[in-house]
Parts: C-alpha cells; structure tokens; sequence
C-alpha cells in the first residue's frame, strides 16, 4: 500500500477521575521529524511513546499531542488507613519499651510511612499504561488514515502515467516523416545556397544529423522509467523517495526530447510530458 505523510488521528480513553486524550497529525518532510507534547505526568515515557511510532512511521513531522483532563468532582482524596496506623504505632510502643529513650514516631513520620495514607488517585504506572494502549490505537487509525490518501495519490499518479504514455505513443510513428521532411528541407535549402552538392558527402553529413536528432532512445527510456514508476506503485510500502528519483530520470528525457526538436510535435510533446512529470513530482513529495 502507497502512504501519504498526510495523516490524522484522535482518541480518547476514560479513567478513575479524567479523561486521557491523545491526537496524532503529520505533513510531508524528508525525513521523520518528531514532536512530542506530553504533560509533565507522561514525560518519563516519552522514549517508548518515540519508539512505537517510529516503528510505524518512518518519514513526515509528525506532531503527538496527549492531554490530560481531571474531573473537579473527582479530585484525589487521601483516607488514613487506619489499620496499618494502629498497627505502626503499636510497633512504635514495643520499640520505645525496648529502648529506654527512644523517640517516638512524630505525626509527620506516621503520615509518610508506606500505606498510611489511602488516595484514589490513578497510580504513574497505570496512567503510562494507559497511554501507550491509547497511542497504539491512535497508530492504527493515523495509518489508515494515510492508506487512504495514498491510494487516492496512487490514482492521480496512474492518470498521469497513461497521459505520458499517450503523449508517447502518438509522437513515436511520426519520428519517421519528422525526420524525413526536415532533411527534405535542409536538403533543398543547400541546393538552393550552395548549388551544385557532393550528394555522397551531403548523404553523410544527413546521417551524422540525424543520429544527433534521434529520439528513439529518450522515448524508450521514458517508457521504461513509466514501467518502473507502475511497478513501484503497485508494490506499494515506502517509495517516495524512489519516485522521486525516478522524476528527476523521466524530466531528463523529456528534456532532451525538447533539445532534439526539429518540429513543433516534439517540441510540443515535450512540453506536455514536462507538465504532468511536474504535476507527478509535487504528489509524490507527499508519499512516504
């Protein structure tokens, strides 16, 4: 499948007292530039949320925005357990008796003591959980997101490539008779100049001439690179770059079909091959 850099996706994910939101968009660029807006809870994961995105994504600045609501109605309480308090103290009392003068546990000691003081709310360890399912999720439909617009790139692309092979095959027969009639041409235009010619010598030079004005190898070429660019769509996966390589081959050609001109055929088949590689170039820049 052909992917866009041009992607979005949004999800949410409710727990005990909030709402956990995460959205992901991305745009064309040239390699995976990535942003991380992360609130201050979620900061200690950010390497693992970068590397399970880039195992999905490999080019494009992509932006990933995650935030967190509380509920007011749910703010944290804190309760005091009190069995593990009276248990404590208990401890503390057998601990005094045993030492003589040892000072006692003071009100701020107890508080702090592991499992004294009860909240309801969401431990790090399940809110990073939760983020990293979130993302997952959000990964799946960011893709497909971008499956879909690549297909539609997929089909503008082929449109253009049956428009270029058209131009191809219209120009290729005529070769022939362009070639003929600008050597009539020239040939009539020496006589005319010159009078009397070598016509064994003006024969070579024609021969020479026309090897220096033959297209037959640039349109094959142009054939081929448009093989090659159906081929890479079809197999789809990461190609842009290749295409983008491949546009650079295809203008060459038609610009050395332009330089070889002798008619306003292939001078105006040139111009047209020119447009829609141009028009191909700026989809593919947005192809992963």
């Amino acid at each position: 499948m052909i992917l866009s850099m041009t992607g979005f996706a949004a999800t949410s994910r409710e727990f005990p007292g909030g709402l956990l939101s995460l959205e992901i968009r991305s745009v064309n660029h040239r390699y995976l530039d990535l942003q991380m807006r992360l609130p201050e809870e979620l900061r200690v994961i950010e390497p693992q949320l970068r590397e399970l995105i880039s195992a999905k994504v490999s080019r494009g600045k992509l932006e990933c925005r995650v935030g967190i609501n509380q509920v007011d109605s749910a703010a944290p309480t804190l309760e005091l357990n009190q069995a593990v308090l009276k248990r404590l103290i208990e401890v503390s009392q057998q601990v005094r008796e045993q030492a003589g003068e040892s000072r006692g546990l003071s009100v701020g000691e107890l508080m702090r003591w592991p499992g004294v003081m009860k909240s309801n709310e969401l431990a790090p360890e399940v809110l990073q959980q939760l983020c990293t399912a979130c993302l997952a999720t959000a990964l799946q439909d960011f893709n497909a997101s971008r499956g879909r617009e690549g297909e539609k790139l997929k089909l503008v692309l082929e449109e253009r490539i049956a428009g270029m092979e058209g131009i191809v095959a219209a120009i290729k027969p005529k070769l022939p008779a362009i070639l003929e009639a600008h050597m009539s041409k020239l040939s009539s235009r020496l006589q005319e100049a010159l009078g009397n010619v070598d016509e064994d010598r003006l024969k070579q030079e024609f021969a020479l001439f026309a090897q220096k004005i033959d297209v037959d190898e640039e349109l094959a070429r142009l054939s081929t690179h448009l093989s090659e660019v159906r081929r890479i769509l079809k197999a789809g996966g990461q190609s842009g770059k290749r295409l983008d390589f491949l546009m650079q081959e295809l203008n060459r050609e038609a610009n050395t079909l332009g330089s070889k001109s002798v008619s306003t055929e292939t001078t105006q088949a040139s111009v047209e091959l020119k447009v829609l590689i141009e028009q191909m170039r700026e989809q593919i820049q947005n192809i992963e």
